[in-house]
């Protein structure tokens, strides 16, 4: 009964009580977590895949969503005192994808550099020890998930325009932030699960595949993170790149509209997965004698 008066595409404050805000606030989260999101989905997989392991999967989707939630909940409550128009800004969006870009770019570097040696997509022949990539920072996904929190799309919006004020008290305006974080968590971890799995049953041997998975991990954040740095910097310059879009039809938040942040997600983001993927697993078999 309370799920069929929610409305997920267009709540309205007027008709909201503090129960069914807080459904609505939960049930958003949960669409935002499983929808192809630019700040969500590329980060997750990417901590994911570098844990090489369901429960690692698990871990990298939880880390990112707590301190994504923690953001949300500040978010929330700095709504309720209308302190976040900023937020809602073209600009602010295009800054965001800086600093994301450049904390993706930074952890990609940093795992595939060893020994003062940095093979981004081109690898000229086998360096056993000084081509192990390192481990991806445990604390990374914490710092990602914060950063990424301040991006706004209509979901944000919704919460920081609709569902905060709805609470109609500063000692409850968190709430609304806590609970979408909540649900993005849930669906999170669960990806983050699938990702680590699909890692996991590889037939590679355990080293071929850490190998692997840290390779392609610290390749797709580098990749990944240059494209978020050239959107934002392109956003920054002007402004209509962050807001224009094609109109898809589907009533869906995130999927509403062909806009930069699903597109930046499509075109460079899945096929640099797939090419570092490639040429991992073609270095993993030269190093290690893996087999597909």
């Amino acid at each position: 009964m309370v799920l069929s008066a929610i409305n997920l595409w267009n709540p309205d404050m007027a008709g909201l009580g503090l129960g069914l805000a807080l459904v609505t606030a939960f049930v958003l989260g949960m669409v935002h977590g499983i929808t192809p999101d630019e700040h969500t989905w590329p980060i997750t997989f990417n901590y994911a895949i570098g844990s090489y392991s369901i429960r690692g999967g698990m871990r990298a989707g939880l880390l990112f969503s707590l301190t994504f939630t923690l953001q949300r909940a500040l978010a929330s409550e700095l709504a309720f005192y209308a302190v976040t128009a900023f937020l809602r800004g073209a600009f602010w969006n295009a800054l965001v994808y800086v600093v994301v870009g450049a904390v993706m770019l930074g952890s990609g570097l940093y795992t595939l550099k060893n020994g003062g040696v940095l093979h981004l997509f081109h690898h000229h022949g086998p360096e056993p020890e000084a081509q192990d990539p390192r481990r991806l920072p445990s604390y990374m996904p914490l710092v990602h998930g914060f950063i990424a929190g301040w991006g706004t799309g209509a979901f944000a919006i919704i919460v920081y325009t609709v569902l905060a004020p709805a609470m109609h008290s500063p000692y409850l305006a968190f709430l609304p932030g806590l609970l979408f974080g909540a649900g993005t968590m849930v669906m999170q971890i669960l990806l983050g699960a699938l990702f680590g799995s699909w890692m996991a049953r590889r037939k590679l041997d355990d080293r071929a595949r850490v190998y692997v998975a840290r390779k392609m991990a610290g390749r797709t954040l580098a990749g990944g993170g240059a494209c978020f740095l050239i959107a934002g910097a392109a956003g920054l310059l002007d402004p209509a790149v962050m807001t224009g879009g094609i109109a898809t039809g589907v009533r869906v938040h995130n999927l509403a509209h062909l806009g930069a942040g699903l597109m930046l997600v499509l075109v460079p983001l899945v096929p640099i997965a797939a090419y570092a993927f490639w040429k991992s697993l073609r270095e993993a078999r030269t190093l290690f004698g893996a087999h597909p």
